[in-house]
Parts: structure tokens; C-alpha cells; sequence
């Protein structure tokens, strides 16, 4: 199983340390029905003598036991926080297109209930490896009081298992389908909080969301869930009893064959009856396991980033002057029947110290360029220079901490950073609270602001806001002022743009007011995946109607 090999893998000796305690425990165990069989069972002249040898057998099994299981169940939890750790780094590390493909419902899924999954499974692995243990040294010892009972119980007890997991086995393939129908769950969940607002304008969409989305999905949910316990219950009940079976069949085996004495049945009796507790704990313990095994699939299905410790810090920059795309296209890929939008071959030239605007009608590719530029995208062919030098594999990560964006579906963080995570510039955080107007609209405590629930044009100031904060090279603002006011707006375009061009940044806009477009050093345009530079006349005819000149 996955979980135990990643176990043997990365914590082997700690883990032997504490299978060596369970073996201890286990022959602790099977010391004391030994005690029981050899000094309890027959007469004996002394009782206050054995009484308290007895007793001190029972403390010391408690504490070796509570010991093997304190220590598996401390050695699961660091083991659940290092896999948590990595899958959070290894989503933080894998490229936004594949992030897009997955789906944060996915994602989310992953984060909760596999990790979740993985964390029950190795709760409940001490019980797996107890009775486990248990089983191999109670077997050894009633193979010392009587072959021939053992094999026929022995066979008994093999054949109530291989039930049992034929049974389980049906647990697991319920489990499957249950995640599988997970993921569906989170993405009803994801459309009922993120769609709260249009759902509650919109009584037949909300009624169609739950009726014909929600409900099937929590139906089948419900059914595997059923099903799955039912398999689950099936199977502990059965071991349960037939180990009841067992004892009746030591039994008959000694007093009706003569095969072994009463005091050896009553030992056998003894050794199923301590036995069948862990072993129904195991027994108990693998739809857990099996859940682990679904979530470990699920993890893998995801094919994130490899996990590795290093992040690429912000220190680590190209001192350039020119950022070139050349001959570069990407295509998203196909929907059904429907090619994937392209965009491409695009040539563009970025120098540093640059205002540059983009314009273009919706889809026509400016979103898809902008991701381009700061590297969230790698093209599929052609490529991206710095100064003249192609981006190899190593340099994506570098390259992208030159710039700081707001797009328009920002996520806005609560901590304000300096170029190198450390805090900001004082100074300068207080001349841009002023020049956004922002001062009384947000209480600090430390380096992290209390209160972001603003509104969107207040949103995005404090986006601007965190931005400034970075001091990057370039800034890439995504339509920032559509959702000012038209007072702020030309305090954006006639003061904003200029202080943040005196900052020494290179500002790409991209922008659709046609008014403001004589503040741009420089005007591209995007039509359907073309990129065009907007020079002379055609500059002008953009200058006086955007609108028409991308409708055109």
C-alpha cells in the first residue's frame, strides 16, 4: 500500500522503532495468557504470591501497548502534516495552465478530503499493525500447545478472512466511486457560494442548481455511502461471530476427539477471544486504509509539480532592458467539436521604463497575452528573451519575479510585502494611502490590514496598493479602472500613471478608455489573437473611439 511504502520510505527507523514496540507488546501479551494457562489454570499453593506477578504483567502490557500506540498514532500525525506541507507546495508549484485544467474544485477536494482521508487511515493504523502482530505471535504460541488444533482452527479462522476481504474488497470499490463523486459534490458547493448573488436574483436557477445538479449527485453519494457500510458492517459482523465459531470448534476438538486436554481448549478459547478485539479493529481499520489508497490515486490523478523544498525568492532578478516575445503562439486546448482559441505569432518588443496600453474586443486575447508576459503561460512555440537571451526551463521562475499584476479576478492578501518579503518602504506605503485615497479606509495591525471586505474599486486600490508594496520592475494592471469611479479614474490615468512611471516601473495596461489612451508611451492592440502596434492616424482614430476601432 502507498501509505506504508512512503512511511518505509521516509520515516523507516522511527517506524521499526515502533513495530518493535508492538512485537514487545504482542509478546507481552501473549505472556500473560501463557501466565494465565501455566500458573492460573492449575492449582496452586501460593495465590497472594502469583497475584501480584499477575498484575504487574497487566500494567507493564498497558503501558507497552499505550506506548506502541501513542507512538504509531504521533508518527501518522507528523506524517499527515509533511504530506499536507507538500501538496500545498506542489500546488504552489505547478504551472497555472495545468491548475486550470484541474479545477479548484479538485484542488479543494484534495486539500480536504484526501488529506482528511489519509489522516483517519493512519489514526487507525495501529490497530492494523497490533492485531497483525498479535496474530503472529498468538499463532506461534498455540502452535507450541497443540499443532494439530491449530491447523483446524487455523484453517477456520483463514477462511473467515478470506470472506472478510472479499467483503471489504466490495468496501473499496463503493469508496472509489464515493470520491469520484466528491469531486462532483465540491464543484456544486464551489457554484452555490461563488454564484450565491445570481442564485438568489434567479429562484429557477437556484431551484434547477439544487433539483437537477445537486441532488442526483448527493444521491449517489448517499447510496455508496450506504452501500459501502453495509459491505463494511457485513464483514466485521461475520469475522465477530465466527471467531465465536472458533472457540466451539477448540472445544469440540479437545473434549469430543481427545485431541488436546481442557486446559489446552481453555488456552485456545482465551488466545481467540484476546485476539478477535484487535483483529476486528484491523478488520475495522481497512476501509480506512482503502480510502487512503482512493485518496493517494486521487493525488496522483492530479499530476502536479514535483514537490521540492526551494521557492524562487524575489532577490533573484534579471538587471534587463528589453523583454521580447518573439514569434510566439499558444492554443488552449479543444472543447468537444470546438478548436481551442488561439493566439499568434506575436512579436512584441517591451522596454523597460515603458507605459504601454492593450487594447482589443472581449476574446480577442489580451488576458491570454498578459499571462504570456508575466510567464503564468509558457508558449508553445516560439519563445520569450530577456535583453536577447531565450527563457530556458530553469528561468521561468526568476523571470516571473519581475512583475506584479492585477487581474480582474484578483485575491486580494491581507499583508503588505517588500521587494523581499520583509516589510515595506514606510515612506512610501504613506504617499501611495494618500494617492489612492485610502487612508481612512483601512485599519493596519502590524504589517497585515485588518479589514479587505470593500468594495471592488476599493479592492483594487488596495491590490495597487500591495503592488507598490513589491516594488517589482513591471506592473501589469488588467482593466484596474473599470470599476473606479469617473472622478478616480482620471486621477488613475493623469497622476497614478505618472508616479508609478517615476517609480522607474514599466506599466502595461490594458485599458478600453479611449480618452486617457495619450498617456500610453505606447498602444497595442489585440484582434482576434493578433497583436498590432497602433502608430500615427490609426493611434488617433483609437485615441478618439476605442469602441468603434475594436468593433471594426
Amino acid at each position: 500500500m502507498e501509505l506504508l511504502r512512503i512511511v518505509w520510505r521516509d520515516y523507516r527507523w522511527p517506524f521499526v522503532g515502533v513495530v518493535l514496540l508492538s512485537l514487545t507488546s504482542a509478546g507481552l501479551g501473549i505472556g500473560v495468557i501463557a501466565f494465565i494457562n501455566q500458573r492460573l489454570l492449575g492449582s496452586f499453593a501460593d495465590p497472594w504470591r502469583i497475584l501480584p506477578e499477575f498484575l504487574g504483567l497487566i500494567a507493564l502490557l498497558l503501558v507497552i501497548t499505550l506506548a506502541s500506540q501513542l507512538a504509531l498514532t504521533t508518527l501518522g500525525h507528523h506524517f499527515v502534516y509533511r504530506l499536507r506541507g507538500q501538496l500545498v507546495k506542489r500546488i504552489l508549484d505547478t504551472s497555472i495552465e495545468r491548475a486550470e485544467q484541474i479545477g479548484s474544485a479538485r484542488l479543494l477536494a484534495s486539500l480536504s478530503t484526501d488529506v482528511s482521508s489519509v489522516t483517519v487511515a493512519f489514526i487507525r493504523l495501529p490497530e492494523l499493525v497490533q492485531g497483525g502482530v498479535l496474530t503472529v505471535g498468538a499463532t506461534l504460541y498455540l502452535a507450541w500447545l497443540s499443532p494439530t488444533m491449530l491447523g483446524v482452527t487455523a484453517l477456520w479462522v483463514i477462511v473467515t478472512v478470506l470472506i472478510g476481504i472479499r467483503l471489504v474488497a466490495r468496501v473499496y470499490g463503493h469508496m472509489a466511486k464515493l470520491r469520484e463523486i466528491q469531486d462532483r459534490l465540491y464543484a456544486d458547493y464551489q457554484a452555490v457560494i461563488e454564484g450565491r448573488k445570481e442564485l438568489a436574483l434567479n429562484r429557477d436557477r437556484a431551484e434547477w442548481l439544487y433539483r437537477d445538479v445537486y441532488t442526483p449527485n448527493a444521491k449517489d453519494c448517499r447510496r455508496h455511502f450506504i452501500l459501502g457500510d453495509t459491505y463494511h458492517l457485513s464483514a466485521v459482523n461475520w469475522f465477530n461471530i465466527m471467531m465465536l465459531g472458533a472457540i466451539g470448534v477448540a472445544f469440540f476438538l479437545a473434549n469430543g476427539l481427545g485431541w488436546a486436554s481442557v486446559q489446552v481448549a481453555t488456552t485456545f478459547s482465551l488466545t481467540l477471544l484476546f485476539l478477535r478485539a484487535p483483529l476486528i479493529q484491523a478488520i475495522g481499520a481497512f476501509p480506512t486504509l482503502i480510502n487512503a489508497r482512493v485518496a493517494f490515486e486521487k493525488i496522483s490523478s492530479l499530476d502536479l509539480a514535483e514537490h521540492r523544498e526551494a521557492f524562487g525568492h524575489s532577490a533573484l532578478r534579471h538587471d534587463w532592458q528589453a523583454l521580447i516575445l518573439k514569434q510566439v503562439s499558444y492554443r488552449y486546448p479543444d472543447e468537444e467539436s470546438r478548436p481551442g482559441f488561439a493566439i499568434g505569432p506575436i512579436d512584441l518588443t517591451l522596454r523597460r521604463g515603458e507605459v504601454v496600453f492593450l487594447i482589443g474586443g472581449n476574446g480577442s486575447g489580451k488576458s491570454t497575452l498578459a499571462r504570456l508576459l508575466t510567464g503564468l503561460y509558457q508558449p508553445q512555440s516560439g519563445c520569450v528573451q530577456v535583453d536577447g537571451r531565450p527563457l530556458e526551463e530553469d528561468d521561468w521562475t526568476r523571470y516571473r519575479q519581475h512583475f506584479s499584476a492585477i487581474y480582474t479576478d484578483l485575491h486580494l492578501f491581507d499583508r503588505l510585502m517588500g521587494p523581499a518579503g520583509e516589510s515595506p518602504d514606510p515612506a512610501l506605503m504613506e504617499e501611495w494611502l494618500a494617492a489612492l485615497g485610502m487612508h481612512s479606509k483601512l485599519d493596519f495591525d502590524g504589517g497585515r490590514i485588518t479589514n479587505i471586505n470593500l468594495s471592488q474599486g476599493q479592492r483594487k486600490r488596495l491590490a495597487m496598493l500591495l503592488a507598490v508594496a513589491e516594488q517589482r520592475d513591471l506592473l501589469l494592471l488588467d482593466e484596474w479602472a473599470a470599476d473606479q469611479d469617473p472622478q478616480f479614474r482620471r486621477v488613475f490615468y493623469r497622476e497614478l500613471l505618472p508616479k508609478l512611471k517615476a517609480l522607474g516601473k514599466t506599466v502595461v495596461v490594458i485599458s478600453h478608455d479611449d480618452h486617457y489612451f495619450d498617456q500610453a508611451d505606447r498602444l497595442l492592440e489585440m484582434r482576434q489573437g493578433q497583436l498590432v502596434e497602433l502608430t500615427g492616424e490609426q493611434r488617433e482614430a483609437a485615441s478618439r473611439d476605442a469602441v468603434a476601432q475594436v468593433s471594426g
